[in-house]
């Protein structure tokens, strides 16, 4: 038996599409062991001598199985078998920065909010531009559904642009692709602006309000933009540092850690010369932590909520929906000021 026999089957099945036809054929031919992973597909043009259906109902159901992950298209080639698990719906692609604390919570809630019937493939970039390009250029056209943290350069607009705006999802960070596209990005600027406002008070105690920022950062320049301008605007002494010198941590100076590494040095200073956080030093955080809650009475953090980007990803891949959404930033004041 072969697949053209069993999408033969289903045709006399009259309370069924002749898109369901091809379709719940290929994965009985997949589940009988008719056809195996690495498998050739008959050819549309085969299909339809076969079949006898139309070009474009061939094409339709081909693509609904490669939504689901289970055959992929190679260029010159053909279409051809890409995984046996049939009871998936959909396989997804998720291309992320790297593996830290927040990026776990929006994999977890992520992948609690798409349930079962979704496979995730997880990827890393680590922001280097040579390794996004060569992860996107080797998943392309091998999954149902893309979501993707990009490096926030514009000259990857182009590139992202060729894949399938039906398909493809932007998360964390945002880059300006053509409008049909859709994504749950950070807003960084405005968010932390109004967060150093309200906390004008704390600040105001100190003698200093230092931020370490290094040249061509993975972080938002915004980031940047949003504290020179607090600065400016409400007079207050913020001075911004590439890096911070180990063991140079000082009274009566506020210290905002935009990356984690320099918030741990800082804090093992700190204690080495018996300094009191929220007393002696102030200290903010950027992206909050469990541990932030925990250590030194609490650490003040201005943060994203990643599980509800995770959850917020997820619902718009099963509704289908064009989501266009910038999450705000959230205040999560604790004794560190």
């Amino acid at each position: 038996m072969t697949i053209i026999d069993k999408i033969k089957a289903f045709k006399q099945k009259s309370n069924l599409t002749k898109h369901e036809h091809l379709v719940l054929g290929t994965i009985e031919a997949i589940d009988d062991g008719i056809l195996r992973r690495d498998d050739k597909m008959p050819s549309i043009n085969l299909m339809i001598k076969e079949s006898g259906y139309s070009r474009k109902t061939i094409y339709d159901a081909y693509e609904e199985l490669k939504n689901r992950g289970l055959i992929e298209s190679k260029m010159g080639k053909g279409y051809f078998v890409s995984s046996d698990q049939t009871t998936i719906i959909r396989n997804v692609a998720l291309l992320l920065f790297t593996f830290q604390r927040f990026q776990q919570e929006f994999y977890n809630a992520f992948r609690k909010e798409l349930g079962d019937k979704f496979r995730i493939d997880v990827y890393f970039h680590h922001n280097n531009m040579d390794v996004f390009q060569s992860i996107l250029a080797n998943i392309k056209s091998r999954y149902g559904y893309y979501v993707i943290a990009p490096i926030q350069d514009k000259t990857l607009v182009p590139i992202l642009e060729q894949f399938d705006h039906k398909r493809m999802l932007i998360v964390d960070r945002y880059l300006p692709l053509d409008q049909k596209y859709s994504f749950i990005s950070q807003e960084f600027e405005d968010s932390i602006y109004s967060k150093l406002i309200d906390l004008i008070p704390f600040i105001k105690k100190y003698k200093a309000f230092i931020m370490y920022f290094k040249p061509n950062s993975i972080l938002p320049a915004e980031i940047l933009h949003a504290f020179k301008r607090f600065s400016d605007k409400y007079e207050v002494n913020g001075i911004v540092e590439e890096a911070y010198p180990l063991g140079s941590v000082q009274k009566e100076n506020l210290y905002f850690c935009v990356d984690d590494n320099t918030l741990w040095d800082l804090l093992r200073d700190a204690s080495q010369k018996e300094y009191e956080i929220g007393k002696d030093v102030g200290v903010l955080s950027l992206d909050d932590h469990i541990v932030k809650e925990m250590i030194h009475g609490g650490i003040t953090t201005i943060s994203s909520d990643f599980k509800e980007m995770g959850r917020k990803a997820a619902k718009q891949i099963k509704s289908g929906t064009v989501t266009r959404e910038f999450m705000s930033l959230s205040l999560l004041q604790r004794n560190s000021l």
